[in-house]
């Protein structure tokens, strides 16, 4: 069942602009036609006037040979030139010109001479000359075609399989309007209750957040398009409702964060370099939420408290301060490994090993502010480690 009203406005658009685009492709199509009748009329003219040229080029090359041929003729019956020596015995003179020497006729008949280069050229009952416009027109189309082609191709021209496949798009669109519109009736109640549900929540604990998302996403999980069933709604708190997901979306992604890192241990069978890389990247993902939430948080701060979220979880006595304090965990377990290294394998003390662990250290004391008792007693087993190895 076709959609009524303003959704009915749109099919028929479709329908309009999908007749339009044929129309479009036949005319399109009739001048593609007519443009190629033209260039292969234009092809043949430039052949047929090609062929001519290369014709009237030999006539005119045989009538130039020709008279070079009589001249040579005539000077045969003069005197020679002083150049050509005869020979005392008797012999033939010798001609210098490379070309065959023309046997002495008794009485020389002079040819006519060769007529003015024609600036037309007469082939039957029809005068032709050279037409550089032809040319000059043929290679415009030619590179008019080529970018029509592409241009079609791309944009104009539309193939019956796109058609088929417009006219299938606007039938799934129509299906998908209906069901917009079955949605909006359908849920519309619910969707007022919902609308006062959001507007109306007010939140002490972040947590809180996290569990009214969860439970909003579920009531709006049964629609088609959750956007395009609310925007009949103009009372839908949009921006209330982004903010919400917002801050659950952050607040639940460093909490699996905090969770990874409380659940890191180390696995002694894997290899020194892929247990301190483990431990790297999970340092420098925390590095990078905590950069990005604190960089957020002055920009953030104002909107939430307007729209009762909380938000001292961003400030380092909320849940930031605390994950800057679980990186020093991730400080133990990487000085513990190099120290098991150091000491279990003596070669990798005359390496840089030793500055490795202490700078991931030095690196995680910026970062948290500071050391606690345990981590700082691990950091001075490592540091006698690199003393006893100097003094032996």
């Amino acid at each position: 069942m076709l959609p009524n009203g303003e959704d009915d406005s749109d099919l028929m658009r479709l329908v309009k602009e999908l007749q339009a685009s044929l129309v479009r492709n036949d005319k399109l199509e009739k001048e593609n036609h007519e443009l190629r009748q033209e260039v292969a009329r234009l092809r043949a003219q430039v052949s047929n006037l090609k062929a001519h040229d290369n014709e009237r080029k030999s006539m005119l090359w045989k009538k130039l040979q020709s008279s070079y041929d009589g001249s040579n003729t005539d000077g045969s019956n003069m005197k020679a030139p002083e150049s050509v020596k005869s020979n005392t015995k008797g012999q033939e003179i010798k001609n210098p010109n490379p070309k065959p020497m023309v046997q002495e006729q008794p009485t020389a008949i002079k040819p006519p001479p060769p007529p003015p280069l024609p600036s037309k050229t007469t082939l039957g009952k029809r005068s032709v000359r050279r037409a550089p416009e032809v040319v000059e027109f043929y290679r415009a189309l030619t590179k008019r075609e080529s970018h029509m082609g592409k241009k079609i191709n791309q944009n104009g021209v539309l193939s019956p399989a796109f058609s088929r496949n417009m006219i299938g798009e606007i039938e799934n669109r129509s299906k998908y309007l209906s069901d917009i519109k079955s949605d909006t009736d359908r849920h519309r109640d619910h969707i007022h209750i919902l609308i006062s549900k959001v507007e109306g929540a007010t939140f002490t604990d972040i947590s809180e957040v996290e569990t009214f998302v969860k439970w909003i996403d579920e009531e709006l999980s049964s629609l088609v398009d959750e956007r395009a069933v609310l925007k009949h709604f103009p009372k839908w708190p949009e921006r209330k409702a982004d903010s919400l997901r917002e801050a659950a979306c952050n607040y639940k992604r460093l909490k699996n964060l905090e969770i990874e890192i409380l659940s890191f241990k180390d696995n002694p069978k894997e290899s020194l370099t892929q247990a301190l890389q483990r431990i790297q990247s999970l340092q420098d993902r925390l590095e990078e939420s905590i950069n990005n939430t604190e960089k957020m948080r002055d920009s953030t701060r104002k909107r939430y408290k307007d729209f009762h979220i909380p938000w001292e979880w961003m400030l380092d006595t909320g849940l930031i301060g605390q994950l800057k304090y679980r990186a020093l965990r991730l400080a133990q377990e990487y000085m513990k490994r190099v120290a098991n290294e150091l000491e279990s394998n003596g070669s990798a003390k005359e390496g840089n090993l030793m500055l490795q662990g202490v700078r991931f250290a030095y690196t995680i004391h910026q970062f948290a502010g500071g050391f606690d008792g345990e981590t700082l007693s691990i950091f001075h087993e490592l540091k006698k480690i690199s003393t006893s190895e100097t003094r032996g």
